[in-house]
């Protein structure tokens, strides 16, 4: 076979050609996902367990198995209210915004063919933060309009800026990130310019707490909401994993093998800008779990994103659960932002991640 055509046979199946290096030393598919749903199920229980109520974890599965319907359990009103209104809502939505993170953050790193690229590199995040401060501080829509809700929309309309300034540019993949970058900047300085004119101490301290991620006093309902956004957009990243393998060879590439890469860019942009602010919208801007998260869970399956997608959501799931669980009780009584203890671990954690790479280049 010439070398042209063992070149051809490479590009024509890019999910194998790109899964094939790392097949040789990666774990089985079934052992990682059922070792990784295995672990954020016990990590999950555990860390419910953790805090000043004193409670165990058959406490959890006995509460958990009560108010799903199998069986009474005999605890406390008081206790059982602590895990299921308290603790457990909190606990796995901090499991839900980091499998939601982690794999939004593989996709737009495949997508953008940009190892630094994370959930907020559309400006989602700081058109979020505009949305709860105009709502927080300035009381747009009278009370009638919560603060996720404020954030939410404020993250839909820095995405939309994004794709016009990007489709106006051209719609190549560095003026999708260049146009992130300008909508970023603008939403900061709004949120800026609303809490330094309009907020008093009290709404700023607030703010900023929201802003670097806070778990803290989510119900059921966010849990539900959030779960939903992110099956539905898993799915949706799930059915384009060999579009995400072609993306891999680059955008001419992708387009020979029948891709159409203006409509994929679109479809994953979008359904990535969705989750990011569903999630945003009701933990506030956690960063650097999109961004470090995906290069661990390759070093572990390699790049085929039918096996990445899944591990990158569990080894998110996972992350974050344990990074709450220190966040409320390192200095307890006082909460410390979530933000700021993934940025803590994130930062030297990435850098060994570019130490590695640049080790094995």
């Amino acid at each position: 076979m010439s070398t042209d055509s063992r070149t051809a046979a490479k590009v024509a199946d890019p999910s194998a050609a790109a899964a094939r290096p790392a097949r040789a030393c990666a774990p089985p598919a079934v052992l990682l996902w059922s070792g990784g749903l295995l672990l954020l199920l016990a990590s999950v229980a555990v860390a419910v367990t953790i805090g000043p109520a004193r409670i165990s974890v058959p406490d959890v599965w006995s509460t958990v198995a009560a108010h799903l319907g199998f069986g009474a359990s005999d605890l406390s009103p008081i206790r059982d209210g602590i895990i299921w209104n308290l603790r457990m809502p909190r606990t796995l939505l901090a499991a839900v915004c980091g499998a939601g993170l982690a794999v939004c953050g593989t996709v737009m790193q495949s997508l953008l063919r940009n190892p630094l690229a994370d959930p907020f590199v559309l400006g989602v995040s700081s058109g979020a933060s505009t949305g709860a401060v105009v709502v927080v501080v300035l009381g747009v829509g009278g009370g009638a309009v919560s603060l996720s809700a404020g954030a939410f929309v404020g993250a839909l309309l820095s995405f939309a800026l994004v794709l016009l300034l990007s489709h106006t540019l051209g719609g190549s993949t560095d003026r999708v990130v260049l146009s992130g970058v300008a909508a970023m900047q603008l939403f900061s300085a709004l949120t800026s310019f609303v809490v330094m004119t309009s907020a008093d101490a009290e709404q700023t301290r607030g703010v900023l707490f929201w802003l670097l991620g806070s778990l803290s006093g989510v119900g059921w309902s966010e849990v539900a909401l959030c779960s939903a956004v992110l099956a539905v957009c898993l799915v949706i990243c799930l059915a384009h994993a060999r579009t995400l393998d072609a993306f891999a060879f680059g955008q001419d590439a992708a387009a020979a093998l029948g891709v159409n890469v203006a409509r994929t860019r679109i479809v994953l942009l979008c359904t990535t800008a969705l989750l990011t602010a569903a999630l945003v919208s009701a933990a506030g801007a956690i960063g650097f779990v999109g961004l470090v998260l995906p290069h661990a869970a390759r070093a572990l399956t390699g790049s085929g994103h039918r096996r990445l997608l899944p591990v990158t959501a569990l080894a998110g799931a996972i992350f974050l659960v344990w990074v709450d669980t220190l966040a409320r009780t390192v200095l307890d009584p006082q909460e410390v932002p979530v933000g700021v203890v993934t940025a803590l671990i994130g930062v030297p954690a990435f850098v060994l991640v570019l130490y590695r790479t640049r080790s094995t280049s």
